[in-house]
């Protein structure tokens, strides 16, 4: 299992970016995609993820990040806008184990597959 996430970079205060996870998973259609961050010294926290009908954000992003996936490109995207400087952290994309999903689970615990993330930094 491989997962590779790309799309980050350097973005002013209010800007956009969009990250992309392309993952190398049979049977990706069931599985649970998840949006990690991690900011130096911080612990690595949940940021949006989805299923195949629902999609959950944590607060900080509601309203600003969008969660989206392509089961025929076996690709998650995650369109950032409105970007603030809190917002810099390395961000990361895993996948749950095969199954039937009817939630999003938040938990680390649950995402067994991790990329390697890819850097998002916000300047003021």
């Amino acid at each position: 299992v491989q997962l590779q996430a790309s799309g980050g970079g350097l973005a002013q205060a209010g800007g956009s970016l969009r990250l992309s996870c392309v993952a190398s998973v049979r049977a990706f259609n069931r599985r649970v995609v998840g949006w990690f961050r991690q900011a130096p010294g911080k612990e690595r926290a949940f940021v949006a993820g989805i299923s195949g009908a629902h999609d959950v954000y944590t607060d900080s992003v509601k309203g600003r990040f969008t969660i989206s996936r392509d089961n025929t490109k076996k690709t998650a995207y995650l369109q950032m806008n409105n970007l603030k400087p809190e917002d810099t952290a390395r961000y990361l994309c895993a996948t749950t184990a095969d199954d039937v999903w009817d939630y999003v689970p938040s938990a680390r615990a649950y995402y067994g597959y991790w990329g390697q993330g890819t850097l998002v930094t916000v300047s003021s």
